[in-house]
This record gives structure tokens, sequence and C-alpha cells, in this order.
């Protein structure tokens, strides 16, 4: 993929707290790797990934942040320009599930308001352990208007699929709005979107509704 040619980057934001499995979400869906040992994540870190969609080549510009408190004041920085979003809590971790209304506050506040945002219950090969049951998070998701998937990093289950569910929707936003304004240029031409980060502004309403994904629980 070297020298193809890029149509479109796409900045995407992994959040929630620390230990939740961001990093080796990351890493699994970067390179298909996943470490036993991995260390916690200090300040902002990001990885790329190129994928196709609909015969266009897009490079998904991952940044990993920090969960532990001392850094979010650092890392709400990193939100601008991030068009899309990964809302990760840990399914045996109650706590971290707790505090995703927080993130997605943090989130909207500091990220364009039509940022296309998925809730990621990670760790599901930790069935016996479940804290967070499936239906508490589908409930919440559909609530706020959220994509949702239960994940694991370990088994690499539903990893691909939650970032091809984002990375899919901001495309069809993108193209929907180039497809409006190309309507709207009285000469018919259009400067392509090549090789930049897209940003979404304009109405919400633009947006078609967000449908709520779930994964099947065993």
């Amino acid at each position: 993929m070297a020298n193809q040619k890029i149509d479109y980057v796409f900045k995407i934001v992994l959040i929630g707290d620390s230990a939740v499995g961001k990093s080796q979400i990351l890493s699994r869906f970067a390179r298909n790797e996943f470490s036993i040992d991995s260390k916690a994540t200090i300040g902002v870190e990001f990885q790329t990934r190129t994928v196709v969609i609909q015969h266009k080549s897009v490079k998904a510009q991952i940044w990993d942040t920090a969960g532990q408190e001392r850094y979010r004041a650092v890392t709400s920085a990193y939100y601008r320009g991030a068009v899309g979003a990964m809302l990760v809590y840990d399914i045996t971790k109650r706590q971290s599930f707790d505090h995703i209304p927080r993130w997605l506050e943090e989130l909207r506040g500091h990220a364009d308001k039509n940022i296309v945002i998925i809730l990621l219950g990670n760790k599901s090969d930790l069935e016996s352990q479940r804290a967070v049951p499936t239906e508490d998070a589908k409930e919440f998701a559909q609530k706020e208007g959220l994509f949702f998937l239960e994940t694991s990093a370990l088994e690499s289950t539903n990893v691909e699929t939650a970032f091809l569910t984002v990375l899919t929707e901001i495309f069809n936003i993108v193209n929907k709005r180039n497809l409006v304004a190309n309507e709207d240029q009285s000469n018919g031409s259009s400067v392509p979107l090549v090789g930049k980060k897209i940003v979404i502004p304009g109405p919400a309403q633009e947006i078609p509704p967000k449908r709520t994904m779930c994964c099947s629980s065993s």
C-alpha cells in the first residue's frame, strides 16, 4: 500500500478508562498483534492503517489517548479534527462503563458535533467475569445514538468490524456531502478531497440516523 494513492484520511480517537484495552484494540486493528504485557499509554500515541471502502483508499489515523486522569487535560486537544471516536469500556469492570457518560460528555465538548461514535465493550472473551450486561450497554447506545459492539482484542472478535463500521459511516457522510456540494456548483466541477483530514461541519440533521449494532453474546 506504500505507493497507493490515498483518497481520504480520517482521524479516529480511542477514549475510555485506563486498562480497558484501547491500545490492544488499536494494535489488533493496525498490526494484527496482541501483547499480554502491554504497558499503559503515556499521553497520546497513534497508528495508521489503510483500507478500501467502495473502491476508495481510506487511511485511518487512529489516536490512542491515555485513560489516566492526569493526562486528560493534555489529551483533550487531540479530539480536534477527529471525525470518528471509539468509547471503550471493559465488560468485567462496571466502573469503566459507569464512566462512559463522562467520557462522552468530554468528547462532545471538544470534538465536532457530527463525529461518528461507537461504544465498545471490550474483553468479551472474559464472559465468566462479566460485570456489564450487554443490554445495559445497548440501551445506553440507543439512547445516545451510538453504534455498539462487544469486542475481544485478545481473540480478535469484532475489532475489524468496529473500525470498518466507523470508517464506512464517515465515508458515507462525506460522500453524501460531496454530492450535495457538487449539485450546488453551477459549473458542475469540484475539487476532490484527496489525502486530507475530513472534518464534517454543518447541521446535525444532515447526518442519517445512526443505527445500533450489537454482537451476539455467547
